[in-house]
């Protein structure tokens, strides 16, 4: 589940808004992008592999939010780790990239989920 953005490595540049199929950020006002409904993430690590800025800290545990500090973060070296792991851009000479597939799986279920709400009852979504 995303954890934390680090604010002095972000370009606010909109990418991890642009791909969260969850819609889980909204864009910062001045400054990076909003942690807005962390319970709908769906820890595809889709904002992290787009991070150029290697800002985003997204914790392997999909089920319940961990608690990390971003100076814990900063110091285990796991921003961009995913992303270089990957072969993500940069990183496709390097490492084999097979996330290319998963995009797409993760996006018809961020889609499938906004159906899903939209078509809830009104009470239920209180």
């Amino acid at each position: 589940m995303i954890e934390l953005i680090v604010a002095e490595r972000c370009t606010d540049c909109g990418a991890c808004i642009e791909v969260c199929p969850a819609n889980v950020l909204d864009p910062g006002r001045g400054g990076p992008p909003i942690l807005a409904r962390v319970e709908d993430c769906q820890t595809c690590f889709m904002c992290e592999l787009y991070c150029r800025a290697d800002a985003i800290y997204v914790a392997p545990d999909c089920g319940r939010r961990v608690a990390v500090s971003e100076a814990e973060v900063l110091a285990s070296g796991r921003l961009g780790r995913y992303r270089k792991h990957s072969g993500w851009d940069e990183w496709a000479e390097q490492f084999p990239n097979e996330q290319w597939l998963m995009e797409t799986v993760f996006r018809r279920a961020g889609e499938a989920a906004a159906q899903a709400r939209a078509e809830r009852p009104a009470a239920a979504k209180e």
